[in-house]
């Protein structure tokens, strides 16, 4: 099937597509406009807006949702802990080379050169030689003196700050809680709400990732341990800081999937290394045979501007050469003057881009032991995979109850587009994240004549599949302990 066959409201890229939702998009007619532009996924981001509007939002994505016809994933997004000064004298202080700076106790400061934070023990967990990035790590502080009330610091990098802007401490190990009591509420909200995906922001080892599963499971949602799982909330580790890096393989194997967040990941470690640690991040998770997406300004000049910068567009490029299942927009779609224009420069980006694949390294191939699969399901799966190739079939259509073997045919990077089919809608969303999966609604997944019979119709209908084309099927027959153990080359008359 050829990008030009598929549904109008199916994207014929294989790169999926995360929207950050707020004010410049919220509306429900925006929402289809980007749908059909070919986002993927929507995603709330907790740190910006109320609980009201943030369900409005969910709400109206649902709606959607229905209208458009297809599944649509929502990740929310956790604030996490993130450390923000006070108010300042003036709203704002201008900071030069050599100037020393205090930092002190208490929510606002009058006093010029004094900084206040949000984080209460910051003064006690300071030492001397740290350092200090504020505001997106324009500006930057070593830290010189401290005394029981305060942290003297003078200023290394000059700039501008202003009031509540982020405080980042590359290298400081610091006590705060993965999890603030809002980031449990908005978390618990997600779960009971039915949502797809949580992201975890600022995560440093594996136990975070499995206590934020525990409390999603506890106010109803079900991680997907295994095939049986059809719904539950999945949990996205956020890798934004040194010690992530340090145990990210831990991390990668107990998260649902990977988010590259190169803003505080840029703050936090050498800038110099971010593209480094992109590629070894991706590649990891290929191997351990999970979903990983790209953030953070991706495209951002076209907040202002109808078109990126050239860098922007080899950015996204190199995303996708690296291996991402998804490139995501944040500002650009949430408060951006061209949400949906970006949209569309994003995927015929990936238009451009997917083809060179062919002609590159494969990306790497799971690791089979590493994740534990069972081995007829991996077997089967890769071999149809590669048989749709060799026979130049028009679609893949892999049956799934929780979706793993879609996202494990998916890491396989096979260029015959996939259907994936499943009988829950949560796993339905959940494959929007899945590289080159489109998720069918309303499949029949107990027949397999049945659903052979359904994909044909739905294919002649939209113009993809004519007499003699091919269609191979991975399912299973209900006679082996595996779920997956048959392929089925189905030729239409």
């Amino acid at each position: 099937m050829s990008a030009s066959q598929l549904p109008s409201y199916q994207r014929p890229s294989n790169t999926k597509i995360v929207a950050t939702i707020g004010p410049a998009c919220g509306k429900q007619r925006c929402l289809a406009d980007l749908i059909a532009a070919g986002v993927d996924i929507f995603r709330i981001n907790t740190a910006h807006g109320t609980r009201q509007q943030r369900q409005q939002y969910l709400d109206d994505i649902r709606n959607t949702q229905r209208e458009a016809g297809r599944p649509i994933g929502v990740l929310v997004d956790l604030a996490g802990p993130k450390i923000r000064l006070g108010e300042l004298p003036g709203g704002q202080v201008r900071c030069a080379v050599g100037d020393q700076v205090r930092f002190i106790r208490g929510e606002s400061s009058t006093t010029p050169g004094e900084l206040v934070t949000n984080y209460a023990p910051l003064i006690d967990e300071l030492a001397v030689g740290d350092r200090v990035m504020l505001a997106d790590g324009t500006v930057g502080m070593i830290v010189e003196e401290c005394g029981k009330e305060y942290a003297k610091c003078r200023v290394v990098q000059p700039g501008v700050i202003r009031n509540r802007q982020g405080v980042n401490l590359p290298g400081v190990k610091l006590s705060i809680p993965s999890l603030s009591q809002i980031d449990r509420e908005n978390a618990a909200w997600a779960a009971q709400n039915g949502v797809d995906f949580v992201g975890l922001s600022f995560v440093r080892r594996a136990d975070e990732i499995r206590q934020l599963q525990a409390l999603l499971q506890s106010n109803g949602s079900e991680s997907q341990a295994s095939d049986s799982q059809t719904s539950g909330a999945q949990v996205i580790a956020k890798i934004e800081k040194p010690e992530a890096l340090d145990h990210l393989e831990q991390i990668i194997e107990a998260a649902d999937g990977v988010m590259v967040a190169r803003g505080d990941l840029g703050v936090e470690t050498d800038i110099a290394q971010m593209a480094v640690a992109q590629k070894q991040i991706v590649a990891a998770c290929n191997r351990a045979r999970k979903p990983v997406i790209i953030a953070t300004q991706m495209l951002d000049s076209m907040q202002h501007s109808r078109l990126p910068t050239r860098a922007e567009v080899t950015d996204v490029a190199n995303a996708i050469l690296d291996g991402a299942d998804a490139c995501m927009l944040s500002g650009e779609t949430a408060i951006g003057q061209y949400p949906v224009q970006t949209v569309e420069m994003m995927h015929r980006i990936a238009l451009a881009t997917e083809p060179l694949y062919r002609q590159r390294p494969p990306v790497p191939q799971p690791d089979v032991e590493e994740v534990g699969d069972n081995p007829i399901t991996e077997a089967i799966v890769r071999a149809g995979g590669q048989l749709a190739e060799q026979l130049d079939a028009k679609m893949v259509v892999v049956s799934s109850a929780s979706g793993l073997t879609a996202l494990s045919l998916s890491k396989y990077r096979n260029f015959v587009p996939t259907i994936g089919v499943s009988r829950s809608e949560a796993t339905l969303q959940r494959m929007c994240l899945y590289w080159g999966v489109i998720p069918l609604a309303g499949a029949p997944t107990e027949d397999n004549s049945q659903l052979l019979e359904y994909v044909t119709n739905w294919g002649q209908k939209v113009g993809g599949l004519s007499s003699g084309d091919l269609i191979v099927l991975i399912a299973g027959t209900g006679l082996s302990a595996s779920a997956h153990n048959m392929v089925v080359v189905h030729q239409l008359d």
